[in-house]
């Protein structure tokens, strides 16, 4: 599959993110051209920190612009469409909702809807949903399978779920673009740079240069997915639509399969610091917590992946949340993480 890549034509949506900022490191190292879409041009990203803005074109428009994606996608002649941007922050959804479905909803079906006017042969369509949209399950029902309904309520959640169902229209033999929907779980690894998120937040706040205030009171479960093992997969499923075009409207669950509560995340985090008294410190101030706004547990089966490609996750939770921790590690030497709030 690697020669695969080489001068295939990629857009990247969310390509400034940690998810797209690691996926355009993978495909550039095999080869592809990629293109990414960006609003606006900032540093504060893992794009720039490891010079990858150097060996990718950047376009600045707005996802919304029907007529400007048109031209972008026809006049780029391009081969494959990695959708991954999106308003990620569950909290932002409850405060702003109207962003939340701008962003995550109306995105979409703009993108979908210039890939269909653009005139363009193209081999895939990979959409980046969220485990998010099949809302709130008991435990002894998990982990989430592709054929659970969608149940979700919460605004993030809503937003992706609308989405993924307007992609269902555009992969259906009404219009026929070639797209699989993945489902992920909580994905984290180097290059997160979004610091409200639970894994970078806690190993800031080892490193002394954050509170660590935790939502709830721990005993939430999430499911946690090494980023390198995502970008694998995207490539994974872009490549096996392209060969296989039966693929097509099809949805894939990935995560390891299993719930770790945010306890577990957060002491495995502090014992590899060595830093148990930050740990007795946060267990402390879960008296009294409890998660609002947010579903309560969640986890993926890989089975359909593991079924049809073989695929499985490589990286285990400690090894991973070690590799990471020493990324921020280096990262910090260099960098103020202040300047990427």
């Amino acid at each position: 599959m690697d020669n695969f890549w080489s001068n295939k034509n990629v857009l990247i949506t969310g390509i400034y993110g940690f998810i797209g900022s690691n996926l355009t490191k993978s495909l550039v190292s095999l080869g592809a051209n990629v293109i990414g879409i960006t609003r606006t041009t900032h540093t504060n990203s893992l794009l720039h920190y490891e010079g990858l803005n150097n060996k990718v074109k950047l376009v600045s428009t707005d996802l919304n612009d029907l007529p400007a994606l048109i031209g972008l996608i026809g006049e780029n002649r391009i081969d494959h469409i990695f959708h991954l941007a999106a308003q990620v922050e569950v909290g932002v959804g409850l405060t702003n909702p109207y962003l939340t479905f701008e962003s995550n909803t109306r995105s979409t079906y703009t993108l979908l809807e210039a890939a269909r006017l653009s005139g363009t042969n193209l081999s895939s369509i990979v959409i980046a949903s969220t485990d998010k949209s099949y809302g709130s399950y008991s435990t002894d029902k998990m982990p989430y399978r592709e054929d659970f309904p969608l149940l979700a309520k919460y605004p993030y959640d809503v937003s992706k779920a609308c989405a993924d169902l307007i992609t269902k229209t555009y992969s259906s033999s009404l219009f026929d673009l070639p797209i699989v929907t993945t489902r992920f779980s909580n994905i984290y690894g180097p290059g997160q740079l979004n610091f409200t998120a639970l894994i970078p937040d806690c190993i800031l706040a080892n490193f002394g240069l954050r509170k660590f205030i935790p939502r709830g009171n721990g005993k939430n479960k999430r499911d946690f997915l090494y980023v390198n093992d995502v970008c694998d997969l995207y490539a994974c499923l872009a490549f096996n639509l392209y060969k296989n075009k039966s693929l097509t409207g099809e949805i894939f669950n990935a995560g390891t399969g299993k719930g770790y509560t945010v306890d577990k995340i957060i002491k495995t985090i502090c014992i590899l610091e060595n830093n148990k008294p930050l740990y007795d410190k946060i267990k402390l101030s879960y008296i009294g917590k409890k998660l609002t706004g947010e579903i309560q547990h969640q986890f993926m089966s890989y089975t359909k992946l593991e079924k049809m490609f073989g695929w499985k996750p490589k990286s285990k939770l400690k090894e991973g949340l070690l590799t990471t921790i020493n990324w921020y590690n280096s990262f910090l030497k260099h960098n103020n993480y202040k300047n990427f709030l």
